[in-house]
């Protein structure tokens, strides 16, 4: 009893230097990974990230370190994968919860995996794996930053964007319909519309308007692989048009 006592503050028994460092290491590359999520307003961000990372690598060093007391006993083995196992499984509860469906679109499906790739190089650290770990960090951010590029640039590969319209225009004007057939004509379906009338002074109408008498506020909800931003341009041509702008939704992902 004496001894199993003393190993709990033996630095040798898995409490030293080196897992502290390899700690230390899921902390800064969880960490480097969460805040890329956050500057894009994902669900799971920067202390999500970090907190698996860090909880991962601890749960490593219990699995390899955390029983040396009772090895000496007679009739005593242990296997250290099985705690890796129970990470695994259990990281799935998580990244379950990041994914939903919203208009028959499935959602969050690359912040699940994100969740899921921190969690093997919180598990890659606390093995003492701090080259793969910080490959496996590399690689995190040539997918997530570079891919996009790289798919933009092949029409099969590009991966359709879920935009939202903001439209003002003057009731009567017939000018809605000639809209969406103009965003249909250049590659983009429509997925929904929705125009809300109210009465307010004009001057109120900007970048986010607010309908003024006589004027309606549509909501045009577009998929597509096209460029927004030229889309934008082209409708912001059309005289009956007050306002028009775009928001992208970053949840797509």
């Amino acid at each position: 009893m004496h001894t199993l006592a003393l190993s709990l503050f033996d630095p040798g028994a898995g409490q030293g230097t080196r897992q502290f460092a390899e700690l230390g290491l899921a902390l800064l590359l969880s960490t480097l990974i969460g805040a890329e999520r956050a500057t894009r307003q994902k669900s799971a961000g920067l202390r999500t990230h970090t907190l698996v990372g860090v909880g991962s690598a601890l749960f490593m060093e219990v699995s390899q370190h955390g029983f040396n007391a009772v090895l000496g006993l007679e009739n005593v083995s242990f296997d250290p994968s099985r705690v890796a196992a129970q990470i695994i499984s259990g990281i799935g509860f998580i990244g379950g919860g990041l994914i939903f469906v919203r208009r028959d679109a499935v959602r969050g499906l690359t912040t699940a995996a994100t969740v899921w790739l921190t969690c093997a190089i919180g598990m890659a650290c606390g093995g003492g794996l701090a080259l793969l770990a910080i490959g496996a960090t590399l690689v995190h951010f040539i997918v997530v930053q570079g891919y996009p590029r790289i798919t933009g640039r092949v029409p099969a590969l590009a991966t359709p964007e879920h935009t939202r319209l903001h439209l003002a225009y003057r009731i009567g004007t017939g000018v809605l319909t000639r809209v969406l057939e103009f965003t249909t004509g250049k590659g983009f379906q429509v997925v929904q519309v929705r125009v809300d009338r109210a009465a307010v002074h004009p001057d109120e109408i900007g970048e986010e308007p607010s309908p003024e008498a006589g004027t309606a506020l549509v909501y045009v909800d577009i998929e597509g692989t096209g460029s927004v931003h030229q889309l934008v341009a082209e409708l912001s041509e059309f005289e009956e048009l007050l306002s028009v702008s775009s928001i992208r939704d970053e949840e797509t992902e």
